[in-house]
């Protein structure tokens, strides 16, 4: 008996909750009942447990058994008779049914607009109790308002004093205005709110709770909201004060601008206050449309604006950073056709909500929070490129690295702060519109669910990306900064002592992270769409396989390239010599290295084809000069003017730094036919030398003119017989015996041979 209840309260509770009964009635064919219907009148109007009792009591086995089977067909008929799914026509053809529909109601009841709203205000007189009640409600309202208005006038001028800043603060840089602007701007919103205490105390004291409700609407749309925005607006249009401008904007436009914002503010709280207005009234909002007509008037005014102020919106964005890119450029220039696009987009949406009977969130402004702050991203973007270049760290260094690096910092603060301000006005937009972020992150199924978290992933992949660069780049640029290298000594001699460890591997891991941050989100971003990611990761799998075996040349040059980093063989800018090919390491990658000789040529050598790599450039450099002098030169007099030369030039500021030993004399090294071969030398840095080697040749120039030394010219001397009378010679004679002396010498210079190259450039 207990089981025969239960069913039968489940079948009851079934068939009130979802009303099948009706459906099964409409199913049959007229004039028949179905088996359960003499039960179904047995059904007690109140469902208590005395009363399912007491009815079960009365019914057999039977009659319970077929009363289940009725109510379950009913199930099964109603599953089987579910509409089709709409196709696309379809949708787009009751979206388009529904974007006119309000449109042509509007037109239609058109007429009826100022009858509507007399009966709204005739329904409204009458709940407060005729003309003499609406009198007395507005005027407590003004009493209200007076009191509150006097508080906050008293509270803004007694309590929180203003400030003059021409008599008490300069004003010259952004830290001076903003400091102003932000203490004026908190001083309207305290006043707002001692303006909103006092108001609802002395609303509750004066007013009934009918009367509240009036003056609640009323004062929140048409005097809360436009005073708002008068705030937010002046702090940063300063319509008065163009010395504290956070934006870049003449004084008309930015009076224009604030005006109109006051304005149209204004407008969409009354269009709020008035569609409830007259819903509170027993006017609906579909019968005279008085709201879609002023909710046009506000979308017109924001188009209207953005129209006629369009140069003066594109050059607020534009700003006055004098890195803008072209894409900043770009933005500036289509701001106010965005603008108005945002406009017209929110219009069509909002009509279309009204056609599909969706007032909610109209009500709410949903339209307008979204409409506002579309129009204030670009505003927003112009807001933190115009912070990142006043709180970017100032440029490490001097050079054209070092403002490459600033300028690449200051970009990718700009990116970072786009993409997490675009997170921050969809979160706002999607609040406004009733979806609820905390869901979403919480909820595993769905389109909405998949897509917002796939958007969540990009956001901090992109971040992440960005933050990885910057901290790399800056470190690049120190490094490069520290270096004390410039461009020009870049370009005088190669050679050098090239860039430290970490300037080397930096291109390199900066390369590697960014392309692993790419991966790894990109998968993430991937499989928060619903896409299993595991065939791409076994496919990933058999691609590493397949270019382990049919790649192995490229497997050797990169495995070989890594062990030479880790033994840190070469570093950017060094002069190294591989196999005969010499040059400056110009570039490295993951699988090989690029040399460029001193003469121009660039040479690209795989890691896995360096058998020995010869560095000229590691840690200090010995430089050997050799200069001929004549047999009778007092090599001890050419010593000490090697010596006070080595002297000088430890003392000259230009040089005394890159000497690591002195330039000194190593005595005679050799003696040949034409003098004596005497060599000095000296230590330095890599890198240094050349200038160093540059300086010593033209002081021992100018030191051995001084001292009255030549340096020796190698001569050739012709002994010819019978030249006693060597006066008595013809031309002819003459010109013969000059070109066998000529022969002579060639022949002498064959037999000796090339002089060999010395190492290292020329």
């Amino acid at each position: 008996m207990l089981k025969t209840i239960w069913i039968v309260t489940l079948v009851l509770l079934t068939t009130f909750a979802s009303s099948f009964e009706v459906q099964a009635q409409t199913m049959l064919p007229t004039g028949t009942t179905s088996s359960a219907e003499a039960e179904l009148t047995l059904i007690p109007e109140e469902m208590t447990p005395e009363a399912i009792n007491s009815m079960v009591a009365r019914m057999s086995d039977d009659q319970v058994r077929n009363l289940l089977l009725d109510r379950l067909d009913a199930i099964a008929m109603q599953a089987d008779a579910a509409p089709e799914p709409v196709n696309l026509v379809d949708r787009l053809a009751n979206l388009w049914t529904a974007f006119i529909t309000p449109t042509v109601t509007a037109i239609k009841v058109l007429p009826n607009l100022i009858p509507t709203q007399i009966e709204a205000f005739s329904n409204f007189a009458n709940f407060y109790g005729g003309a003499g009640g609406v009198m007395t409600l507005f005027g407590l309202l003004a009493l209200v308002l007076v009191i509150a208005f006097g508080a906050e006038y008293a509270a803004k001028n007694w309590i929180v004093k203003p400030r003059n800043p021409e008599a008490s603060e300069a004003t010259t840089s952004l830290k001076d205005a903003v400091r102003f602007l932000s203490r004026r701007f908190f001083r309207e919103i305290f006043g707002l709110i001692i303006f909103f205490v006092v108001l609802r105390v002395v609303g509750r004291a004066i007013l009934s709770p009918e009367q509240i409700l009036f003056a609640a609407a009323f004062v929140s749309y048409l005097i809360w909201m436009p005073r708002l925005a008068g705030a937010f607006s002046r702090f940063l249009m300063a319509p008065n004060r163009p010395d504290l401008r956070l934006v870049n904007v003449d004084d008309h436009w930015a009076k224009f601008i604030h005006r109109n914002i006051v304005g149209i503010v204004f407008l969409g709280g009354l269009t709020i206050f008035v569609i409830q207005f007259n819903g509170a009234n027993g006017v609906p909002p579909g019968k005279s449309l008085i709201g879609y007509w002023i909710n046009t008037l506000v979308y017109v005014n924001v188009a209207y604006l953005c129209w006629y102020a369009r140069e003066g919106l594109s050059e607020m964005m534009r700003g006055t950073d004098p890195d803008n890119t072209k894409f900043d450029e770009m933005v500036a220039r289509a701001y106010p056709y965005f603008g108005i696009a945002v406009v017209v987009f929110i219009w069509c949406v909002v009509a279309v909500l009204a056609g599909l009977g969706i007032f909610k969130q109209i009500i709410q402004g949903a339209h307008y929070t979204t409409m506002f702050l579309l129009l204030f991203t670009p505003v927003i973007d112009t807001a933190i490129r115009g912070l990142v270049r006043h709180l970017v760290p100032p440029m490490q260094g001097v050079g054209a690295i070092a403002e490459q690096a600033y300028i690449a910092t200051k970009r990718s603060y700009v990116r970072i702060g786009r993409v997490i301000a675009l997170g921050i006005v969809l979160s706002m937009i999607a609040s406004a519109w009733d979806f609820s972020l905390l869901s979403l992150m919480q909820d595993s199924a769905g389109i909405a669910d998949n897509l917002f978290s796939f958007m969540l992933t990009f956001i901090f992949g992109y971040v992440a990306y960005e933050g990885v660069s910057l901290w790399i780049n800056r470190r690049l640029a120190a490094e490069f900064t520290a270096l004390g290298m410039s461009q020009e000594d870049a370009d005088n001699e190669m050679g050098g002592g090239g860039g430290s460890r970490l300037s080397t591997v930096l291109p390199l891991a900066l390369i590697s992270a960014q392309t692993t941050i790419i991966v790894i989100f990109g998968l993430l971003a991937i499989g928060n769409l619903g896409v299993d990611i595991t065939p791409l990761l076994a496919g990933a799998g058999v691609l590493g396989l397949a270019i382990g075996f049919g790649a192995q040349k490229l497997v050797t040059d990169v495995v070989s390239g890594v062990f030479f980093l880790i033994d840190d063989a070469f570093r950017v800018g060094e002069y190294v010599e591989i196999e005969g090919t010499m040059g400056a390491v110009e570039k490295i990658s993951i699988r090989s290295m690029q040399l460029r000789h001193h003469r121009g040529a660039v040479h690209t050598i795989p890691y896995g084809e360096i058998p020995k790599l010869t560095n000229y450039s590691r840690d200090w450099v010995i430089m050997k000069l050799k200069f001929t002098v004549p047999f009778d030169t007092d090599p001890n007099k050419v010593k000490k003017i090697f010596k006070k030369i080595g002297q000088e030039m430890l003392q000259d500021e230009l040089f005394k730094d890159d000497f690591l030993q002195p330039f000194k004399s190593q005595g005679v090294f050799d003696i040949d036919d034409v003098g004596m071969v005497i060599r000095g030398k000296f230590m330095a840095k890599p890198g240094k030398q050349f200038m160093i080697r540059k300086e010593i040749y033209n002081k021992i120039k100018a030191a051995f003119a001084e001292a009255g030394i030549d340096f020796a010219r190698r001569e050739v001397r012709v002994a010819m017989p019978d030249m006693e009378h060597h006066e008595e010679l013809t031309e002819a004679e003459k010109t013969a015996m000059a070109a066998a002396a000529a022969a002579t010498v060639a022949q002498q210079q064959e037999d000796q041979g090339p002089a060999a190259a010395p190492k290292g450039p020329d």
